[in-house]
This record gives structure tokens, C-alpha cells and sequence, in this order.
């Protein structure tokens, strides 16, 4: 867990180096991101504070607020939308394959949590772009050495995110909280 919040906070400060002069990050080029920066905006810090703070939204004619602390949001000039992006680390012997990489079970959880920050950032009145980034940073296991350092091929896994489902799950949600009978039980 260390390591992967590591990596999140080193990418953060990377993307903040060029979110301050708003000029493409590295990776942009060879990833055929040519009009993206990343996004600047006075809330980002505020945004990426789960525990505090976070993309927040009033759900309407109720008192229930939703947020979610976000990795990193671009921009496309462009098209002048946002991006909606998520640092995800880990340590794989095979390369990210970007066509099955959302595939199985666990990794479902991830398309939810991008497509609630879509979700979010929609809510807050910004133009969202339908396609986000999962930007993931695979450690090298077959390197000869250690030497004081880990390698990472970065690799980036585009995802047309819904949200469709949102609004019906969340209504769901606050029936439950405001009934006086038990929800039945999940078997898992």
C-alpha cells in the first residue's frame, strides 16, 4: 500500500510541475495526447483530499452530499473539456495490455470509481470529456538488480465511462437510509 500511495504522490508532484507552466506532461506525446495539459484549477488540492474534502455534490431535494478524493483531472484544449484520470500501481510480470486490462472481477471497482468522479465533476457543472484514463505504472520484476531503484512502464487505458446507473443506485441508497426496515443481507 506504501509503495502504490508513493507512486501516487510522485506522479501528483510530476503532473503538478507541469500543470503549473501548463505544458504537456512527458508521456503526452508517444500517448497521442497532443492538445492535453493537466488541468489547472484553485480547488485541485481540495479535489484530491478524500478524507477531508474531495469532489463534493448535494444530490438534489435531499441532504445527502457525495465526494470522492480524485487522483488527477487534464484537460483537452482542444475540445475544452475535462479528463478524468486515476493512478493505478502495481507490479506484473506481463505488460499492461490496454484491450483486457479492465477485464475481471476486482478491476470493475476501478470503472466505477472513474465513472463516479465523472459523475462528480458533471454534477459541479464541468464539460467531462466520455473517454478517461487509467494511468498505470507497472514495476519491472524481470530487471537483473535492484541498485536502489524500481522501474515502471507506464502505460495508459483509455475508458468511456457511464453514469447512467448513477442516479437510480444513489435514490436506491437513500430509500434504504431512510427506511425503518433492514435492507436483506449480502451474501458476500
Amino acid at each position: 500500500w506504501t509503495l502504490n500511495e508513493t507512486t501516487d504522490l510522485l506522479l501528483k508532484k510530476e503532473f503538478d510541475l507541469c500543470r503549473e507552466r501548463q505544458i504537456p506532461h512527458r508521456s503526452f506525446q508517444e500517448l497521442h495526447l497532443k492538445s492535453v495539459v493537466p488541468f489547472k484549477h484553485a480547488d485541485l488540492n481540495l479535489w484530491r483530499d478524500s478524507l477531508h474534502h474531495g469532489l463534493q455534490y448535494q444530490v438534489e431535494d435531499s441532504n445527502i452530499v457525495l465526494h470522492g478524493g480524485i487522483d488527477d483531472v487534464w484537460f483537452d484544449q482542444r475540445q475544452e473539456k475535462l479528463i478524468v484520470v486515476d493512478y493505478k500501481s502495481q507490479a506484473n510480470s506481463r505488460p499492461v495490455d490496454i484491450n483486457d486490462y479492465l477485464a475481471g472481477g476486482y478491476r470493475q471497482a476501478y470503472k466505477i470509481q472513474l465513472d463516479f468522479y465523472a459523475y462528480l465533476l458533471t454534477k459541479m457543472g464541468f464539460d467531462v470529456s466520455p473517454i478517461g484514463y487509467f494511468y498505470v505504472c507497472n514495476a519491472d520484476r524481470g530487471a537483473p538488480v535492484f541498485n536502489g531503484q524500481i522501474m515502471f512502464q507506464e502505460t495508459l487505458v483509455p475508458y468511456e465511462w457511464s453514469i447512467d446507473w448513477l442516479n437510480p443506485k444513489i435514490w436506491e441508497m437513500t430509500d434504504i437510509l431512510n427506511s425503518y426496515d433492514l435492507p436483506e443481507q449480502n451474501p458476500s
